[in-house]
């Protein structure tokens, strides 16, 4: 997918692929919120198109090639992200009108860069994930 991404679609990289483990680190901790304990590691890209559109790639050691090539009646995509540098204050609306705050906000980069990111979900169940940076600042510095 990376090589699709880079050389068909025109994407660039911002953060190249690197390995995320469960552990107490920051990138850690803000994995465990959101999708629980017991996920292990996975691999991840972050890219952005021409537009600055940004692009996650997630790969999980669970991951399955599909029998019947596109099994669209499974969920795809699992989130989205928004920018808001009010980001407890987009938090605190999505809870007033009936979603949840699935996690704490959290530093990307503790005592580094003051950049923060909170998992949300609306009354429907979509995960909505907020930055308080572009997507470029907050991942140009590489990996984690």
């Amino acid at each position: 997918m990376l090589i699709i991404s880079k050389e068909v679609l025109g994407w660039y990289v911002i953060m190249e692929p690197s390995e995320i483990v469960e552990d107490d680190s920051a990138i850690g901790q803000m994995c465990t919120d959101v999708f629980g304990s017991g996920w292990g590691k996975f691999r991840i890209a972050h890219l952005a198109t021409g537009d600055k559109i940004g692009v996650e790639i997630f790969e999980f050691l669970q991951n399955e090639t599909p029998e019947n090539n596109f099994e669209f009646w499974k969920t795809g995509i699992f989130h989205f992200c928004v920018q808001d540098p009010d980001i407890e204050g987009l938090a605190e609306k999505i809870v007033a009108h009936g979603g949840k705050q699935r996690m704490p906000i959290r530093e990307y980069y503790p005592n580094e860069k003051s950049y923060k990111m909170v998992y949300c979900e609306d009354p429907f169940g979509n995960l909505i994930e907020i930055y308080t940076h572009s997507y470029e600042l907050t991942y140009s510095g590489g990996a984690y």
